[in-house]
């Protein structure tokens, strides 16, 4: 997470110093063009995965999945390129496996990732139960459809 908080540190600072040199063309540029360079990024990631060494994000629906009905929880940044391409993961075997899906943006909420001691994202959530990072249509069912460990009762 801190990674991608600190990507965005140039994009202020770059405002600064348009302000400060009264370069007031070049701060509307500023202003406009990182954002937008960031989301071309994030959209054409799964395309550019492979060049950078990431591998590939191709993805196949699984052949087979049981029905899941429980609450999944699935948490993520602006800027993680990872983010959108799991999210359309979910919501396509949300479909077929018949969960509830709630999506918590932590982008101006980092305390909620702080607070549950996790330090990247994209982030699934299942109960108790947490997957972290990108993950394959194939391991989200089984994730999701893993029943819940049981809780033994204090005697």
């Amino acid at each position: 997470m801190a990674s991608l908080y600190a990507s965005w540190i140039g994009y202020p600072l770059g405002l600064a110093f348009f302000a400060f040199t009264a370069h007031w063309v070049g701060g509307l540029i500023w202003l406009i063009s990182v954002p937008c360079a960031r989301w071309g990024y994030v959209r054409l990631f799964p395309r550019l995965s492979a060049w950078k060494q990431y591998g590939t994000v191709d993805d196949k629906l699984p052949v087979h999945v049981d029905r899941a009905p429980v609450k999944v929880t699935f948490y993520s940044f602006f800027s993680c390129p990872f983010c959108p391409i799991v999210l359309a993961r979910l919501e396509a075997l949300q479909k077929e496996m018949g969960f509830c899906l709630e999506k918590v943006d932590v982008t101006l909420q980092p305390q909620i990732l702080i607070n549950m001691g996790i330090r990247s994202v994209p982030v699934v959530e299942v109960g108790i139960r947490r997957l972290v990072g990108n993950a394959t249509s194939t391991q989200l069912a089984e994730f999701i459809g893993q029943p819940f460990p049981s809780l033994r009762q204090a005697s």
